[in-house]
């Protein structure tokens, strides 16, 4: 039995109640499907699947109900027709320039992406023909000046990895539209619970499922959801052909997780907004980036494209460099040092050094993150232990 979700439902319900595929047996909670093969009753059914003539599971490298309980439910909370679930949040990014982008075509991307994201973009889509311009993410006009007759997508995280710019998604999908392009937008820091890129004109949202789609840092997975040409067809015969699955047990534990998804990200919302306005009042913090903050340049843009919530990320740059950065990250006793984020638990990375470390000093430098930026990504611990934390560093 399968439970279809009505139109109407809000995010959360659609996190609980879609995708649910239901046995005989009657079980309340999706089972999980670990198998690598299917069984068919004849060599004619056998053959009409894979001619794809009849519905129903072929391998689980494409086909496992486990995975597509997964990705119905976040293709409805995202509002796309489709999604396509992955290994990792960037082979959910290269499944979607490797099926929608050929030789010659162009990228435009914001300059404040994911260190692996250009990475790939420079060293390995270079390899296959495809060049990449970088503007800033909120410069509409230097994106529009970025486009050539070759450009093919535009890619954006928004809020951005770390400093947390937003861009105007609908002034960017204009663009694309005008230009034959795509408008692809990584939703890891929002999820659909803060903000749905699709609603704003974005073709493709990708995410990293292992962030906050998760939510308690136990599985990697991506998942790329959009329509059901792109996403359902390009993307989808891209994972069929070159196989970066998620497996079916990470996909039961991603499934389960969108099940407190808004409820979490609600409670990393309050509680990032109480460390943020903190550390804008603490001596030796130069700037704090977090879009909750009336200061931040794109505060009223984030509010309105954002209605879930500001999210769980924010920076501070610290006076003295890498050496203070560095100093007050090591204070913390109760922090994680780790470079994964959207966790239960809150995390503290020093991002020039770890995360964004294989791009150019140049590029680094461009995009603002200076050896005195620190990045944090606010947990589900009481508030005050939090700040009680990062105050030693800071004394």
């Amino acid at each position: 039995m399968t439970d279809d979700f009505d139109e109407s439902w809000g995010t959360a319900t659609r996190g609980v109640r879609a995708g649910t595929h239901r046995t005989p047996e009657g079980e309340h909670s999706n089972a999980i499907y670990m198998t690598s093969s299917f069984v068919f009753e004849s060599a004619e059914e056998c053959a009409e699947r894979f001619a794809g003539d009849a519905p129903g599971n072929i391998y689980s490298r494409f086909t496992n109900p486990t995975v597509d309980a997964f990705s119905k439910r976040l293709a409805a909370m995202e509002g796309g027709e489709c999604c396509v679930a992955t290994a990792s949040g960037m082979s959910a990014i290269l499944a979607t320039c490797l099926a929608t982008l050929e030789a010659g075509d162009h990228i435009v991307a914001a300059h404040t992406l994911f260190g692996s994201t250009i990475g790939m973009f420079n060293n390995y889509l270079s390899k296959l023909g495809m060049t990449t311009s970088y503007v800033p993410p909120e410069d509409v006009e230097a994106w529009k000046a970025a486009i050539t007759p070759a450009t093919r997508m535009l890619f954006v995280e928004t809020p951005s990895n770390p400093l947390t710019e937003i861009v105007d998604m609908a002034a960017l999908a204009e663009i694309a539209n005008d230009n034959d392009a795509l408008l692809v937008v990584d939703n890891c820091f929002c999820t659909p619970a803060l903000q749905r890129p699709l609603d704003f004109g974005a073709h493709v949202v990708t995410h990293s499922a292992t962030k906050f789609l998760d939510g308690q840092g136990r599985a990697l997975g991506g998942a790329v959801v959009g329509d059901a040409d792109i996403v359902g067809d390009k993307v989808f015969r891209f994972l069929r052909t070159c196989g970066p699955t998620m497996s079916p047990f990470n996909a039961w534990v991603f499934y389960k997780a969108l099940e407190t998804l808004e409820v979490r990200m609600q409670a990393h919302c309050r509680s990032a907004q109480r460390v943020a306005e903190w550390l804008d009042d603490q001596p030796g913090v130069e700037h704090v980036y977090y879009p909750g903050l009336a200061s931040h340049a794109q505060h009223e843009l984030a509010a309105r494209q954002q209605p879930g919530g500001f999210g769980s990320v924010l920076s501070l740059r610290v006076a003295g460099g890498r050496e203070a950065a560095f100093k007050l990250i090591n204070s913390t006793k109760m922090l994680s040092i780790t470079a994964n984020l959207g966790d239960t638990r809150t995390t503290i990375v020093h991002p020039a050094s770890t995360t964004h470390a294989r791009i150019s000093a140049e590029d680094r430098a461009r995009a603002g993150i200076t050896d005195g930026v620190i990045r944090i990504s606010v947990g589900l611990e009481n508030v005050e232990d939090i700040i009680a934390d990062l105050a030693r560093g800071l004394e």
